[in-house]
């Protein structure tokens, strides 16, 4: 550790301290501290609680939803991994795979291939990483109601910044973004 001792006391050099320039800077992120927080996650696992469950009563706008499908619905995710970031939900509050009907699961893998052809044209990704995570222990942010996640990828998007520097840059605002993607949900090419 650098720095100097004074009186026996080691002091920090000034590239140490927060409000100091250093080599790298920093990109504050205090919007980030919603999500860390858990500011609006469920106090529990009830319906009534789930913002799954109530995205559907809200405008597509205000919920980010880009598709409504029968059993299944489309929506940005509100803390993206990545731009574009998609999480298909069923309507209905289940937590896990074996609980989906033989519909919701067929509607979840089709309306998951439909969304990374309408990424595709609208944001061009190298690839994609797909995940439902079972469990609060799994990663599930919000365990108790079933969620496909779609996150694009870009070679060279996992760079320095969420590595180092803890943050992960989205270039584009989501309510930009699910216009984006709502509008070529029904005009993008379809692959099947």
């Amino acid at each position: 550790m650098e720095g100097v001792v004074v009186d026996g006391v080691r002091i920090e050099t000034s590239f140490q301290h927060a409000d100091a320039p250093d080599p790298f800077g920093r990109l504050w992120t205090p919007h980030r501290m919603v999500y860390i927080g858990g500011q609006d996650k469920p106090k529990d696992s009830s319906r009534e609680q789930c913002p799954f469950c109530s995205a559907p009563g809200r405008s597509d706008q205000q919920a980010l939803i880009v598709h409504r499908g029968e059993a299944v619905y489309v929506l940005m995710n509100l803390y993206p991994y990545n731009t574009g970031h998609l999480l298909v939900c069923p309507y209905r509050h289940i937590s896990d795979w074996t609980e989906a009907t033989d519909a919701e699961r067929v509607e979840i893998g089709r309306l998951t291939a439909r969304a990374m052809e309408v990424v595709r044209v609208v944001s061009h990704p190298h690839g994609f990483n797909l995940g439902m995570n079972q469990g609060e222990v799994a990663g599930a942010g919000i365990a108790a109601h079933l969620h496909q996640h779609i996150v694009p990828r870009w070679t060279g998007d996992a760079n320095f910044m969420p590595i180092i520097g803890k943050t992960k840059p989205v270039p584009q605002l989501l309510g930009i973004q699910r216009d984006q993607l709502a509008a070529a949900w029904d005009t993008a090419p379809t692959t099947l």
